[in-house]
């Protein structure tokens, strides 16, 4: 049994992507994972100001959201981020708080495997290649970690747009084989 952290970072009600990782939560579940599902709505995530008081006192100083959910991150085996693309990238909310994990980078942290999850207007098999190699970054900061998995549906703008879409059940069925 595994303890599974799932982040969505869409800031829209009823999002495409918060449907993604609703998939892979299922199927995590399934097979009988511990699984926390973060939405980023109604959070606040400051911007990393390079203090660097988080490497004297082993935690970011910033008084937002972030420090809870990072420390979350940090003490899960698996960290699923879902994200949708805005102009080819990852959202900014989820960047933003990627960037504050530098409190976490010379500590001890359990996790292991990180997926993402992606949705997009665009339905070219591209359209989340920068997202994907903009995770990577961050993962090869984390010489313990690696990329396990990735899920893309394109196609899907309006709210709900991605219901019926096969990339629901390739997540669930990923979710399912952590």
């Amino acid at each position: 049994m595994k303890k599974v952290l799932i982040i969505s970072s869409s800031l829209r009600a009823h999002s495409n992507s918060d449907a993604l990782a609703t998939a892979f939560a299922e199927g995590a579940r399934e097979a009988g994972h511990v699984v926390e599902c973060i939405s980023l709505k109604g959070k606040e995530i400051r911007f990393c100001t390079a203090c660097y008081a988080c490497k004297k006192t082993g935690r970011c100083v910033a008084p937002d959201d972030a420090p809870e959910i990072i420390s979350k991150i940090q003490v899960a085996d698996v960290v699923v981020l879902a994200t949708p693309i805005y102009y080819y990238e990852m959202c900014g909310q989820l960047k933003t708080l990627l960037d504050r994990t530098v409190s976490i980078y010379n500590e001890p942290y359990t996790f292991r495997d990180v997926y993402l999850l992606a949705t997009a207007a665009e339905d070219e098999p591209s359209t989340p290649e920068r997202a994907f190699n903009g995770l990577g970054g961050w993962v090869e900061c984390f010489e313990k970690a690696r990329i396990a998995g990735q899920v893309f549906a394109g196609g899907v703008y309006e709210q709900n747009t991605i219901l019926g879409h096969s990339a629901l059940e390739t997540a669930r069925k990923m979710g399912a084989a952590i």
